[in-house]
C-alpha cells in the first residue's frame, strides 16, 4: 500500500511539473505573439510618421524655394530682375560656404577608435610567436 501511495505521489509530481512546464511554454509562447503584434503595430505607425515627415520636409523645401523667389523679385522693386536674384544667389552661397567651412573643420576633428586601435596592437604583440605576454593593458584616458 505504501508503495501504491508513493507511485501515485511521484506521478502527482511529474503530472504538475509537466502542467508547470507546457503552461510556461505556452505563456512564453503568448508573450512572443503579443510581442509581435505590438512591434508590427508600432512599425506600421513609425512607416506612416516618416512618411508624413518626409512629406513635410519636401514641401518645406518648396516653401523656401518660393520664399527666395519672392525676396528675389521683392528686390526687383528697386535694382533690374538679374540683381534681386543674383543677390539672393550670392547669400545662398555664403551660407553654403559657411556652412561648409563648419562641416569640414567639425569632420577633421572626428577620431577613430584609438583606444581600440591600441588594444589591438598590444593583443597582436601578445600573441605574436616568441614574445611573452605582458600583463594587462590599462586603458587610456577617454577623450
Amino acid at each position: 500500500m505504501a508503495a501504491t501511495s508513493r507511485q501515485q505521489n511521484e506521478q502527482s509530481i511529474a503530472q504538475l511539473v509537466s502542467s508547470a512546464t507546457a503552461d510556461m511554454k505556452s505563456l512564453v509562447t503568448d508573450q512572443i505573439a503579443l510581442t509581435k503584434v505590438e512591434i508590427q503595430s508600432s512599425a506600421r505607425t513609425a512607416g506612416k510618421s516618416m512618411g508624413l515627415l518626409a512629406g513635410a520636409a519636401f514641401v518645406g523645401v518648396l516653401f523656401i524655394v518660393f520664399l527666395l523667389v519672392t525676396i528675389a523679385y521683392v528686390l526687383a522693386l528697386w535694382l533690374p530682375v538679374w540683381a534681386g536674384f543674383g543677390i539672393v544667389a550670392l547669400v545662398l552661397a555664403i551660407v553654403a560656404a559657411i556652412l561648409g567651412l563648419v562641416g569640414k573643420k567639425r569632420l577633421e576633428s572626428v577620431k577613430g577608435p584609438q583606444q581600440s586601435m591600441a588594444q589591438l596592437e598590444a593583443t597582436k604583440k601578445a600573441l605574436a610567436p616568441g614574445t611573452v605576454a605582458p600583463g594587462p593593458v590599462a586603458p587610456g584616458p577617454t577623450p
